[in-house]
């Protein structure tokens, strides 16, 4: 079974929606936790996070172009501090898409992020 398949048969979750849509967010872009929600119709930015934490199907579900609404890195794979190898495998597969990061921050995050998805 394929990958978009088996997002439309378990699609009725809230994990599945948020899966959905961040696969329309391109390389070089990030979106935020907040943005995820909104488009989703809910103030549930956390639970978008937990979705993140949880993503079975990374890397084709990106979880790591979703940060901070202030450019912040936020968390990784269940890790938020910024001296884990998590968050700092976060800030290399970024880097490798051409997102530049100073100081655990997006650095031109305004120009970086999308809410287009």
């Amino acid at each position: 079974m394929n990958f978009k398949n088996l997002i439309k048969m378990k699609n009725n979750s809230f994990n599945e929606k948020v899966y959905a849509l961040l696969r329309k967010v391109p390389k070089g872009k990030v979106t935020t936790y907040k943005a995820l929600a909104e488009k989703l119709g809910t103030k549930a930015y956390r639970a978008v996070g937990q979705a993140m934490r949880c993503n079975p199907y990374a890397p084709m579900v990106p979880c790591h172009r979703v940060v901070s609404s202030d450019g912040s890195i936020g968390g990784f794979m269940g890790k938020k501090n910024s001296d884990s190898r998590e968050i700092k495998k976060k800030i290399r597969m970024l880097k490798k898409e051409g997102i530049q990061v100073k100081n655990n921050k997006i650095i031109n995050f305004d120009k970086t992020c999308t809410q287009s998805f």
